[in-house]
Order: C-alpha cells, then structure tokens, then sequence
C-alpha cells in the first residue's frame, strides 16, 4: 500500500530510528514515558499527592494527551493500520492512555498507568540492541521447548501437595489450624516451596515428622525447573552455533557474533534470526 509523502515522513519518524528525527524522537517518547509513570508514583505517596495533587494531575493530563496524538498518528502514518492495531506495541500504546479515561469514571483507575513501563521496551530498537532480542528469543524459545516437562513437574509436585496436606489434615486437624485440606494443601505448597509464612504449623510430633518430610523434599526438587530449562537452553544454543555454518569450509561451532570462520577465517555469512 502506497502511502503519502507525510504519511511516509511521519511514519519514518514514528516508527523508524534509521534517521535522526526517528531516534530522536523515541528517547523523547522514552523520557516521557518514564517522566509520566514517575508521577504516578508520586500520586500515590499521601504527603506528595496533598501537597502538589493539583499540579501533578495537571501533568498527568498533559503526558496523557501528548500520548493519545502519537497513539493517533501511529495508526494515521502506520503502513497496515489493523497489524499496528492489534500487534503487541499497538496493544500497549492504547492500555497507556486507557487508564487516565477510565479514571474519569472509576476512581483508582489512574493507578494503571505504571503500564507504560512497557513501552520502554522501545529502547532496544533506538540502541540497536539486535542481539539482546536475539538471546531473549533464545530463551524463549527454550522454555517453550521445556513447557511439556515443566507442566508434568509441576503436575507431580501438586499431586504431592495434596497428599501431604490430606495427611496433614487428618494428622492434626481444625484444632492446630488445618480445618479443611485446601488449607492443608496450602500449607504443603508453602512448606514444600521453602517459602514457610508460618501462619500454620503442626503441634503433634506425628504432624512435624511429616512436615520435616515435606522440607526435605522441597529442597530436593526446587531446582528441577531450573535443570530443564538449562538443558534446553544448551540444547538451543548448541542447534543455533551450530547453524552458523562458514560457507568456504563447511564448518559449524561458530559463536553468533562470530563475523570470520575460526578454522579458515572466510568471512561468515550474516547469522538469521532463528524463528
């Protein structure tokens, strides 16, 4: 879709950072977004929101309008308009301004508007942090890989939990504080998480052996999350490393940011992003 000579200005501006009115104008976009959820913060210290509430609902206003027009003009300028719309940045840009309409009618609702710390995830396109990205799609990646394991882990640790608190209840009963087996089933969660808030604890000898028992194997299986995912994640890593493959000698293990083939030192091909 070919677009206007101001539409494709605004919209190298808006949504590029290749020139200097595009990056210049995401840090402004950044600061202020930052500036805007910084008042928020100080809206809700009592003695600072007393003391200055007129003046700091003036400006909460003023970011809120100056967030509306560039949500506007991002769909005015954007090259498809529903996949802006719809997309993950797009989202974020109308919950940013949402928050301060819907305070009009709900009181508290301004609160909210902490969500536009999201958008400052726009920094790792003004700095060209390619390969942040990258390594976070990496690791996403693994975790999608480990989903299935983790699901059956936490399955398993449930069905212990369960168990535990069902011996719990019958144990020691609504008289120390287990009255039914969803509350002795949160207590076995919170004991078997290393968390322990103590606000239930056994009293019979019987009760703090198998409380004892369900300590020690918190401490056995805590780290077993972490163990999947660090094997997928090497796993990942090993398949991309070895994607990056040297087109003179045919040779992989090459680190991604690798730009000349350690074995013959031909230059590599640029590495894509896997999907």
């Amino acid at each position: 879709m070919a677009l206007s000579s101001r539409r494709k200005w605004l919209n190298e501006v808006i949504f590029g950072t290749d020139t200097p009115a595009g990056k210049n104008f995401d840090v402004f976009l950044i600061w202020a977004i930052l500036i805007s959820v910084g008042l928020v913060l100080l809206v809700s210290v009592e003695g600072v929101a007393g003391r200055y509430g007129e003046v700091l609902f003036l400006l909460e206003w003023i970011f809120t309008g100056l967030f509306t027009v560039e949500y506007l003009l991002r769909i005015y300028c954007a090259v498809n308009r529903r996949s802006y719309i719809f997309s993950f940045y797009g989202i974020v840009d109308l919950l940013a301004i949402l928050p301060s309409y819907l305070a009009l009618l709900y009181t508290g609702a301004s609160y909210l508007l902490v969500i536009r710390l999201l958008r400052v995830l726009r920094i790792f396109r003004v700095l060209k942090l390619v390969r942040y990205l990258r390594d976070a799609n990496v690791l996403l990646r693994s975790l999608g890989l480990a989903r299935r394991k983790i699901l059956v882990f936490y399955a398993s640790v449930l069905v212990l939990c369960v168990i535990f608190g069902a011996f719990m209840f019958l144990v020691e009963g609504p008289k120390h504080g287990f009255s039914s087996i969803p509350k002795s089933v949160y207590w076995a969660i919170v004991t078997i998480t290393t968390v322990g808030y103590g606000d239930i604890s056994p009293e019979t000898p019987l009760g703090q052996a198998i409380a004892a028992m369900t300590m020690l194997i918190g401490y056995s299986i805590i780290a077993v999350p972490t163990g999947i995912v660090t094997a997928e994640l090497a796993s990942e890593l090993g398949r991309e490393k070895a994607l990056h493959r040297c087109d003179n000698c045919s040779r992989a293990g090459h680190d991604k940011d690798a730009e000349y083939c350690k074995f013959c030192g031909y230059k590599l091909a640029e590495l894509e992003e896997l999907r």
